[in-house]
């Protein structure tokens, strides 16, 4: 026997939420939902979304003066000073004059600082030189890659209580470096976070003589070139043994909050900063996302809590990320109130911390944190406040409400049998079409972005475009895909309903099947939610609470004010404050930081193809698309499904378009530059001398290429110079490879001489057990190189200075990627240019007869006649752009072959 629902035309109207008009006489129930209702949510959410962006990322604190601090507080007014200062230095590399005038700088402010101290505290300033060392990173950026440094000057200083000598056992380190990338004058990175740190220094000497710790100050050089700073002082530097814990200043961009996104691996640092700090800032999805590789970046943090076992926390600008490592890293962009943000938390946190008595148990508490894997979790809401709570305790919360969801959805396709089990199922087909549309929209603009603007990367210096060319097309693919699957599950419910409920007319069956369908859609959204935090509990991914929120807080609201058990129950519309309920909290912790992320992502453009040409050009923008999909599928998959009974789908689809095909047209127009002057395209130009015996004589040339994706064809016609473009044109650079790249030989003889050609010799090559080899390496005029060295054929190898005959690198403990292993050396203007390097063979060799067994780059900061000419050509939304792999504006090219 049949279940058969009888209702009343009341019921049917006022009691479920639908409207009811006449028609010949009777009732008939009409599932219709307000179109201004869901445009009114449409953009309150919108409107809020940029709101909590706006004021959690945008809004900072206004910069003080000197006088309205006094003494112990931290004036933005004095720290810009110190920014001024180092910038006007221009850029600053390791072994520059330059950056010895902003060592000498550095110092005389620390002086200063020491002059002006409290009576009661004891300031010790040291210049110091640190001697020959050897980096080798287990994992990261640098894998498979052997860091070598001579010749670095560091200003480290020491703030303490005077009559309190236990103070001195356990240290606070304060860690960031003066050195820049050869390309840019460093405002930002991180002339901004030395000028915090001399302010944070004066004001800490008025307050040290109540601490029970000591706080360093490190001002060190060579981070650019590879973490190399930091690893000689926690290697060489005699106060390093007492460093209990390390702060690590650092810029991705240029100003802006400064945040958190490494911590620990000891929650204590972040959990007392979270106690103290003004304007809390840090997300640990961007832990996440840095630990995992994604983010290609490196900072000192790595190295002291890789090298030297230490906890702590890594703070970085990252406002407009595009600038980094360019000429547009300068101080007029730097923004107003961002050296006051972090300068103010840090001085809250230090004094917090340093006055601590539990500070000296830091390394056993970071020791013992780590290997029971409790690490901390932690998220700010507006910057006004941070939550942290630690995984044992996530582990509990997401246990639980896994375990609830499968009861709760269980126990549902229980009671409401075949027919839940299958609604289910084509609910979740919903969920598959939403993505697959919603990605398919967007990765084709992707596609095509190539194809008809000058750039596939349009959207650089105008981050908003990205709305319109992705969001729109993503938005629109996740309704239509949405909506194809409402269509199917309404189709089914209605045949279901038209079994049960045969007393009921087509049309009352047909309106209840809508708003069955609608139900079944909003409960999808939890699904995938669901699906992202059973995967991130077991991988123990620490940004698995956006899923927790995501989950649990949409599921209280409709299981309070929309759920029923009763398998008989009559559906009814879904109420508005269900939505707003459920959403409210979610997109308040949330939305903000997918937009910031998003920019990043935008910013992070500029430097995507780290082999110039390696990758397809719409990659890029496919990487974004994917992204922007990714966030509209899971974050208005809830909102969305009010749309379909709504009369407001037509308007919303043609809303999407229009504003899209008005992005495309702007782009197409070239109304929106994908460049300017301030936010630049990077681009490298290389005078190159290839003596690596491919050709009788050295070759000399001038290669230009760039790792922001696109060819160079606009530039080229713009410089003139004889260029000509393309693949077959490709310059291996020993750290990576240009594949695409423009030469010319035109006026390239001049600049250098053969004198400045490094030379690989072989002193002496034994075959007895095992194969030694003896090379000499001598860099004649450069202290900037890199060596590559074949590990299927060598297994092992050792390094020496051959002017003083100190050992570089050590036998063992040699990785390699891709069957090479990187020397990368730099030093200053006194480091040793000739070097005495063993190779010990593999016993199984590949007896490679073409081969290469050594490759070698000299790098020379100089700019030769011809290069000169070609960067004053070079368009003004063009920029050269620095990192330790990159070359300088002279490189020679040498190398040794197998069958030597």
């Amino acid at each position: 026997m049949r279940n058969r629902v009888k209702i009343s035309s009341k019921e049917s109207s006022e009691d479920l939420g639908v409207s009811k008009k006449q028609t010949k006489g009777k009732d008939v129930v009409t599932a219709k939902r307000s179109a201004f209702a869901v445009l009114a949510l449409f953009v309150l959410v919108i409107q809020g979304i940029w709101a909590v962006h706006h004021y959690q990322f945008e809004s900072l604190p206004a910069p003080l003066t000197a006088k309205q601090v006094g003494k112990r507080g931290f004036s933005e007014e004095a720290a810009m000073k110190h920014v001024e200062e180092l910038t006007r230095l221009g850029p600053h590399p390791v072994g520059s004059d330059a950056l010895e005038l902003g060592l000498q700088y550095v110092l005389a402010a620390a002086e200063e600082i020491k002059k002006t101290a409290h009576w009661e505290v004891d300031v010790e300033v040291d210049l110091f030189h640190a001697s020959s060392g050897a980096n080798i990173l287990v994992g990261g950026l640098f894998k498979g890659r052997t860091l070598v440094y001579s010749d670095l000057t560091h200003v480290v200083l020491r703030i303490s209580p005077k009559y309190a000598s236990e103070a001195g056992d356990s240290a606070i380190l304060v860690s960031s470096h003066i050195d820049t990338v050869f390309s840019g004058e460093g405002a930002g990175d991180c002339s901004s976070c030395v000028a915090v740190m001399l302010e944070l220094a004066r004001g800490i000497s008025h307050w040290a003589h109540g601490f029970k710790n000591s706080v360093i100050f490190l001002f060190n050089t060579g981070e650019e070139e590879g973490l190399n700073g930091a690893h000689s002082f926690i290697t060489q530097h005699p106060w390093s043994s007492t460093v209990r814990m390390a702060i690590d200043l650092e810029a991705m961009g240029i100003g802006g909050t400064s945040a958190i996104f490494q911590a620990g691996p000891s929650p204590w640092a972040i959990e007392n900063y979270a106690l103290v700090a003004k304007y809390p800032s840090g997300q640990i999805l961007a832990q996440d996302l840095f630990t995992s590789g994604v983010i290609k970046s490196a900072t000192d943090f790595q190295v002291y809590k890789e090298v030297a076992g230490l906890s702590g926390l890594d703070f970085a600008y990252a406002d407009n990320t595009a600038v980094y490592h360019t000429k547009n890293d300068k101080l007029k962009l730097l923004k107003p109130g961002s050296l006051q943000h972090l300068g103010e938390n840090m001085l809250a946190f230090l004094l917090h911390t340093a006055a601590s008595s539990q500070l000296s148990k830091g390394n056993a508490m970071a020791a013992n944190e780590k290997s029971d894997g409790d690490t901390a979790i932690y998220f700010d809401i507006l910057g006004t406040y941070m939550v942290v709570f630690r995984q044992r305790l996530a582990n509990m919360l997401y246990n639980s409400v896994i375990l609830q969801s499968m009861m709760i959805w269980g126990t549902s396709i229980v009671m409401g049998g075949s027919t839940a089990a299958i609604s289910l199922a084509l609910s979740i087909l919903s969920i598959l079409l939403m993505w697959i549309c919603s990605l398919s929209f967007s990765t084709a603009v992707a596609f095509i972005l190539p194809l008809i603007s000058s750039s596939p990367v349009p959207f650089i210096a105008n981050p908003l475009i990205v709305g319109g060319l992705f969001a729109s097309p993503a938005f629109l693919g996740a309704l239509i895909g949405q909506h194809i699957g409402y269509v199917i599950l309404k189709t089914y419910i209605s045949r279901a309903f038209s079994k049960r409920m045969e007393n009921l007319s087509p049309v009352v069956q047909g309106n209840w099947a809508k708003l069955e369908a609608e139900r079944w859609l909003y409960k999808s959204g939890l699904l995938q939610w669901f699906i992202l935090l059973v995967v991130g509990h077991y991988f123990k991914v620490g940004s698995s609470y956006l899923a927790l929120a995501w989950l649990v807080l949409p599921a209280f609201a409709y299981g309070l004010l929309e759920a029923t058990l009763s398998p008989a129950r009559v559906p009814k519309a879904l109420k508005t404050i269900t939505l707003l309920l459920g959403l409210f909290v979610p997109f308040l912790i949330s939305g903000g930081m997918f937009i910031r992320l998003a920019g990043t992502v935008v910013g992070m453009a500029v430097r995507f193809d780290r082999n110039p040409g390696g990758n397809p050009e719409w990659l890029g923008s496919v990487i974004l698309a994917v992204y922007v999909s990714a966030v509209i599928c899971l974050t208005l998959v809830y909102l969305i499904s009010y749309v379909h009974i709504s009369g407001a789908k037509n308007f919303i689809a043609i809303a999407s378009v229009t504003v899209f095909v008005l992005s495309l047209t702007a782009v197409i127009s070239g109304l929106i530059p994908p460049f300017t002057e301030d936010v630049s395209r990077a681009v490298n130009v290389v005078h190159v001398v290839d003596a690596s015996g491919k050709y009788e004589e050295p070759s000399s040339y001038i290669s230009l290429f760039s790792t922001t994706p696109g060819k160079l064809t606009k530039e080229v016609e713009h410089i003139g110079e004889g260029f000509v473009c393309g693949r077959e044109n490709a310059v291996d650079f020993v750290t990576f490879t240009a594949s695409y790249s423009c030469l010319t030989k035109d006026d390239s003889v001049n600049g250098w001489s053969k004198s400045d050609i490094p030379i690989l010799k072989v002193e002496s090559d034994s075959r007895t057990d095992v194969r030694l080899t003896e090379v000499t390496i001598d860099a004649k005029v450069s202290t900037r190189w890199s060596l590559a060295i074949n590990t299927n054929e060598i297994e092992d190898f050792r390094l020496k200075d051959a002017e003083n005959g100190e050992e570089l690198i050590q036998i063992g403990g040699k990785s390699g990627v891709d069957g090479w292993h990187i020397i990368q050396y730099s030093g200053g203007k006194n480091a040793p240019t000739r070097f005495d390097l063993s190779l010990y063979w593999a016993k199984n060799q590949t007896q490679g007869q073409n081969g290469l067994l050594l490759k070698l780059r000299t790098d020379v900061d100089r700019l030769t006649p011809k290069v000169k000419r070609v960067l004053e050509k070079l368009p003004s939304w063009c920029s050269l752009f620095g990192k330790s792999t990159s070359p300088q504006t002279l490189s020679f090219l040498s190398n040794l072959r197998v069958d030597f």
